[in-house]
């Protein structure tokens, strides 16, 4: 099958974050999806997603004037080995960022369309699911307040949950939220690359107590796998990161490092479906279990799920706690008893709803 067309729509979508919405380059951060739509000559569609938020117009510069072009008419059933050659010609403009956003949504976009053609789910055509629901976890936004943080921690387990992520930086944050769930609910904290070595370490060790399942990108800067390797080895705690991470080339990198317990690749930033997976065999490789970075509310979430399942070890599911005002997978998605189905229809396992697309699409 031959692309005919591929194309960046861009969603800005109204959200509940139970707290103040930070500010983000001076404006009050939004629910921004940019999802790629990708047609053949045949006219079958396929849906992908490329990181939004606040970069969406950088991604969607990149997708129209650098990769659409070289995609178009080329035959999109080898897709690993298409996402290669779109790499090629594109790496002297950077191995991260925008350009690798825009391929990850091609990418998505073409795993969908090949679902569709077999009549299978995506997971099929990985090698299989193994899981058919997994474990989620509430992704808490960041609030500052640390009695904020610890009602809404405990508000996300009372709505099922199975555990309970932080985006706080301080201690007193930690305790009053271990505080609020009990000791039998898993916590873990991811405070987004802002300390050098020892001061890591020593927020660690004031941690210790507080029972974290994962202690999240302590180390700034996230490339700086030798300084992460020395917290890990310092610090007592469990070591997460992979969601600023680029490539299978750097998670190995990581792993041969000796960085981290857990990995955390996000398929709408790492170049898609194909290069997580490479990443998975990989890890594999190293016995690093992996966790999908996933604050995604469209064919990202699908494309994580359909992953994961694949895993041998069932793996827990990280979900954004917000409530969108519409939901561009409508009911597709439901989480009960602190679980997450795994759609089972051909491709991903749903299109995004054309409702929401055509009243919440930024021009």
């Amino acid at each position: 099958m031959t692309i005919r067309s591929i194309e960046a729509i861009p969603l800005s979508l109204p959200y509940e974050m139970f707290g103040p919405k930070p500010l983000f380059a001076g404006h009050p951060r939004q629910m921004e999806i940019l999802l790629v739509r990708v047609e053949t000559e045949e006219g079958q569609v396929g849906w992908g997603e490329a990181f939004g938020y606040a970069v969406w117009p950088a991604t969607r510069a990149a997708l129209e004037h650098l990769v659409a072009p070289l995609a178009i008419g080329r035959d999109e059933t080898g897709i690993a080995e298409l996402n290669l050659q779109l790499q090629r010609p594109l790496h002297l403009l950077g191995r991260t960022g925008a350009v690798t956003f825009a391929l990850s949504g091609l990418d998505i976009a073409l795993w969908d369309l090949a679902g569709k053609a077999a009549g299978k789910p995506v997971s099929a055509l990985l090698g299989g699911a193994r899981h058919r629901d997994l474990p989620v976890y509430a992704s808490l936004m960041r609030y500052t307040d640390p009695a904020l943080a610890a009602h809404n921690a405990a508000a996300a387990h009372e709505r099922g949950f199975a555990a309970i992520k932080l985006h706080e930086t301080g201690v007193e944050h930690v305790k009053m939220a271990r505080e609020a769930l009990g000791p039998q609910v898993g916590l873990m904290l991811d405070v987004n690359c802002p300390w050098n070595v020892d001061e890591a370490v020593g927020i660690a060790q004031q941690l210790a107590r507080f029972d974290l399942t994962w202690f999240e990108e302590p180390v700034w800067p996230p490339e700086d796998f030798a300084a992460l390797a020395q917290v890990r080895q310092r610090c007592g705690l469990a070591i997460s990161a992979g969601e600023n991470v680029m490539s299978a080339t750097h998670f190995k990198q990581m792993f041969e490092a000796g960085a981290v317990d857990i990995a955390q690749p996000s398929v709408t930033k790492i170049g898609g479906i194909s290069e997580f997976m490479k990443i998975a065999g990989i890890a594999a490789r190293y016995c690093v279990p992996l966790v999908p970075h996933c604050p995604y509310f469209g064919p990202g979430l699908l494309a994580s799920l359909h992953i994961a399942s694949t895993f041998e070890a069932e793996t827990m599911i990280e979900y954004s706690f917000a409530d969108l005002g519409a939901s561009p997978l409508g009911d597709a998605i439901a989480i009960r008893d602190g679980r997450i189905t795994i759609p089972q229809a051909p491709g991903l396992g749903r299109d995004p709803d054309p409702d929401v697309i055509a009243r919440y699409r930024v021009a």
